[in-house]
């Protein structure tokens, strides 16, 4: 009989363990359904006062294209959709955002906007998390993969980044060489380093000397706008 008695003085450790666990899967789904809202307002306002006809551009990013610490509205991208004029601009970039993540979004994204231009910002969460980049690079190819192969075919631009240097310059250069042979492969417009003009300055950094302040957003905008004028049809 005593095999089967609970001992709840054991057990209760246990339910307030489950409990907690519970309670931060919650916070996290919270936070994700409040940055995916987030997301949604801010495609709404890329989308005012813009001409029906255009078909739009689509950003597919992490923190460094969702105005991380920032305002909306003062992030590069908003700053891109101004000088854009006509062009609608949706941006589904998401802080925290992988390229697991960005491909398991963009099927849906793509049916809805059908976008003439898509700017690929991912990859730098994975190799910050030490994910196998082998599997990041496949995560990319299938984007792009998704772009050029709509019913209405769209071009892709891709954003590079840089890692912090206590990630060895192996993992590192690893990286950039996924981004490379990517552009390469698919003749890609390609900034391998898109916001390097904010990371090699510390007055254009956030204290986390990870994000671009509000200072660098429209020096990030100009730099990306130089790189996508090709693409331009009146300009």
């Amino acid at each position: 009989m005593h095999i089967f008695q609970f001992n709840h003085q054991r057990l209760r450790p246990c339910l307030l363990a489950i409990l907690s666990l519970l309670l931060l899967f919650h916070i996290s789904l919270s936070q994700a359904a409040e940055q995916l809202q987030n997301s949604a307002k801010q495609t709404v306002s890329m989308f005012a006062d813009k001409q029906a006809s255009a078909r739009p551009w689509l950003v597919m990013g992490d923190s460094l294209s969702a105005a991380y610490g920032i305002d909306v509205s003062q992030g590069w991208v908003a700053l891109l959709a101004e000088r854009l004029g006509d062009i609608p601009v949706v941006n589904a970039s998401i802080s925290g955002e992988t390229t697991s993540g960005g491909k398991q979004r963009l099927g849906a994204l793509m049916q809805q906007y059908q976008p003439e231009v898509l700017v690929l910002e991912l990859g730098a969460n994975d190799a910050l998390r030490g994910q196998d980049l082998s599997t990041s690079k496949q995560n990319l190819q299938s984007m792009i993969n998704q772009c050029l192969e709509q019913q209405e075919k769209c071009q892709v631009v891709l954003l590079g980044i840089r890692l912090p240097t206590n990630y060895g310059p192996a993992y590192d250069q690893y990286l950039q060489l996924i981004y490379q042979q990517l552009a390469q492969q698919h003749k890609l417009l390609f900034d391998p380093f898109f916001i390097e003009d904010a990371a090699l300055d510390p007055d254009l950094m956030q204290d986390d000397a990870l994000h671009p302040n509000r200072q660098a957003q429209p020096i990030i905008a100009d730099r990306i706008y130089q790189l996508i004028k090709p693409l331009l049809k009146a300009d």
